[in-house]
């Protein structure tokens, strides 16, 4: 399986959100399923490590406990955004799909097979082997998704668990849209044997008897998630938020903010560049950025009250491990305004950008 696909899970603390991301091996093509708005920048971080063009954004259904990621990975990517055509007022979709369709991304597809009940437009993806399925919110780790809310009915969606997902092989891998027990997989014979809700001999009068009675809470989100997801997750004012205001700063999957050495060599007089190596290493070959401070990583901590906080700070070391560290330090301090220089003095070199030898 993982010869073909390259296939990472991903987890949303706040929501308790699974977001997957499958990638074809030899396209680099990729498709990543239910991605959370608030995890974007550690998504779109992970799908450009990882060499990856993202063909399609994916929802399993219209989220009511979290934001889609979908529409910011469009605006980021150009991709696609896929989601159930039942779905007739959402917005922003350009991949509209129903029972039996295919979503391909190089030489690898998904498909999709309609499982309403959680909602009515609720589907999930199964890789063409039938390997795996994304089971969204229909079919969870020993639960079902509730049916008390957006066109949900627990008879249907005893019919679609039954009828589209446990007739998947026994050895298929489920993965779902939430766990809140730190679960991240089942299989479909797992959750036909065991499932408390539906497995066992369980037939439809006892599922719809258990699910009908559950008496829960609305979701925290359900006011903020459906219209935004009725938008694809597009903000009402459609404006991309950003991780910083003063530059193009990104964040990498490590979760460490960056920039670009091209954009402080146009831009230093504007920002305070702090070079975070030893003093033995300021007269090596790769010299020095013009105007830079000099506080070696060491003493950072003890001499914090010498850095002027008026200008974005772009710590710097050797190759930019250091000044990462540099960098959480600095944000842990209260300085607000700061991103690691990507690469270093190595990249920087590399880059032909201006330097100068250390007095």
């Amino acid at each position: 399986m993982f010869d073909k696909l390259i296939f990472r899970q991903l987890f949303d603390a706040a929501s308790s959100t699974y977001t997957y991301l499958l990638g074809d091996v030899q396209s680099r093509q990729a498709v990543i399923i239910d991605p959370v708005f608030e995890q974007h920048l550690r998504d779109r971080a992970l799908i450009e490590e990882l060499g990856l063009v993202l063909a399609v954004a994916l929802d399993t259904h219209c989220h009511a406990d979290h934001v889609s990621g979908a529409w910011l990975m469009q605006q980021a990517t150009g991709c696609r955004i896929g989601v159930s055509r039942r779905y007739d007022t959402l917005q922003g979709a350009d991949l509209r799909l129903d029972h039996g369709d295919r979503v391909v991304f190089g030489n690898s597809c998904l498909e999709v097979r309609a499982t309403p009940g959680h909602t009515d437009g609720c589907l999930t993806y199964v890789t063409a082997d039938h390997a795996m399925a994304f089971t969204g919110d229909a079919l969870l780790i020993r639960a079902a998704g509730r049916c008390d809310f957006q066109q949900g009915s627990a008879a249907t969606l005893y019919h679609s668990i039954t009828e589209q997902i446990f007739s998947l092989p026994d050895e298929c891998l489920v993965f779902p849209a939430h766990d809140y027990n730190g679960r991240t997989m089942s299989s479909v014979r797992e959750e036909k044997e065991y499932n408390p809700r539906i497995g066992g001999r369980a037939n439809e009068r006892d599922f719809v008897g258990f699910m009908e009675n559950l008496q829960l809470p609305h979701p925290k989100q359900i006011a903020v998630a459906v219209p935004a997801n009725l938008r694809s997750g597009s903000p009402e004012d459609g404006k991309v938020p950003s991780p910083a205001d003063w530059g193009p700063v990104r964040q990498s999957y490590a979760g460490l903010l960056e920039i670009e050495p091209e954009w402080v060599a146009e831009h230093l007089g504007e920002v305070l560049v702090l070079d975070v190596r030893q003093s033995d290493e300021l007269a090596d070959r790769l010299g020095c950025i013009a105007g830079a401070q000099f506080i070696p990583l060491s003493e950072l901590q003890q001499r914090l009250g010498e850095i002027a906080p008026e200008r974005p700070i772009v710590p710097v070391c050797h190759s930019g491990m250091r000044s990462g560290q540099a960098t959480v330090i600095l944000r842990q301090a209260g300085f607000p305004r700061v991103a690691n220089l990507r690469g270093g003095m190595l990249m920087w070199s590399q880059l032909g950008l201006p330097l100068v030898r250390a007095d």
